[in-house]
């Protein structure tokens, strides 16, 4: 595949450093699929992938990253993009 994505944005919640690769709205459908828990709990214990499927498109890409807020945003920054690179390799 592909060069992974860049980061777009990171926030921080109550839950979750949510560090954002694409946009919500270019995608019709977001999801987070059950079969992202592996690769994303081997970066980071407790993170979750949401992926979306592209407007006019059958392709999911990886949309959202969410790390537990225990984690600094530097951090959850490269955690991200090293399961993104997991999933999206």
């Amino acid at each position: 595949m592909g060069e992974s994505p860049n980061v777009e944005s990171v926030e921080t919640d109550d839950d979750y450093v949510h560090v954002r690769f694409r946009d919500p709205d270019q995608f019709d459908e977001i999801r987070t699929p059950d079969w992202a828990d592996e690769p994303a709990g081997s970066v980071a214990n407790g993170s979750e992938v949401r992926t979306g499927k592209e407007k006019g498109d059958d392709d999911w890409l990886v949309q959202s990253v969410l790390i537990p807020a225990d984690h600094d945003e530097d951090d959850a920054r490269d955690e991200a993009k090293q399961i993104v690179e997991k999933i999206e390799s």
